[in-house]
């Protein structure tokens, strides 16, 4: 299996030590980005990538090593940690740039082999709304299963954590590694995004055709009887 952590902060802390801990149970080859250090950049909302493609994105050429990443992983782990109750400015910025992946444009077929995770941590509060801010991208991705785990570590630093919390962190991370290996090389879609797919389906089906999206739908066979998560 091949993992990837996307790291929302270029700093190893709390977050990216149960990140990684919970990637090592998972097993496999893991690989890493941080941002801002990896991908700097922020959306300007130029609409490129919704007129054309994602690789016309002016700054695509710093963000392609992270999408390759990203496609030719089985596992992915996005983690930030909570600032003022939702993911950091860099990782938001970053899921910026995938628009176009989700179900209501043009969605990547790979998605649909792929488990994702959406890890936060918190001296304090905020955790639920900023595994949300990341697992809303990777549901909409059309990814089969997507986890999340939040954790008030009440500190700052790892070396900090209580005994207690750090036990807590233990245990979920063995039952999330445990689910992932379970459902390790099966397809599927999560039930939002399928919602999702048929709503714009039947929408590409009423309404005037909406390009580029609607022929890339067609191309796919997904006005007939072709899915993403069948042929992904």
């Amino acid at each position: 299996m091949k993992t990837l952590i996307i790291h929302g902060q270029s700093h190893e802390g709390s977050t990216c030590m149960a990140a990684r801990e919970l990637a090592q149970k998972a097993g496999g080859e893991i690989k890493e980005f941080f941002l801002p250090r990896d991908f700097d950049r922020h959306c300007t909302g130029c609409y490129t990538c919704f007129k054309t493609e994602l690789s016309k994105c002016p700054h695509f050429k710093e963000l392609e090593p992270l999408a390759q990443a990203i496609l030719e992983a089985d596992l992915l782990i996005f983690e930030s940690p909570v600032y003022v109750y939702h993911a950091t400015g860099q990782m938001m910025s970053f899921l910026d740039h995938f628009g176009t992946w989700w179900m209501v444009h043009r969605p990547m077929p790979q998605m649909s082999g792929k488990q994702a995770v959406a890890v936060s941590t918190a001296a304090g509060g905020g955790m639920k709304s900023t595994a949300k801010d990341m697992a809303d991208s990777l549901e909409m991705w059309g990814v089969h299963k997507v986890y999340k785990l939040g954790i008030g570590v009440q500190a700052t630093k790892p070396g900090e954590i209580p005994d207690r919390i750090m036990k807590k962190i233990h245990k979920k991370t063995d039952a999330i590694a445990a689910r992932i290996k379970k459902n390790e090389g099966k397809q599927g879609c999560n039930g939002r995004a399928k919602k999702w797919f048929y709503l714009m389906r039947l929408s590409h089906k009423h309404f005037p055709p909406m390009e580029p999206d609607y022929g890339y739908w067609e191309n796919q066979g997904w006005h007939g009887k072709g899915r993403p998560w069948k042929n992904g």
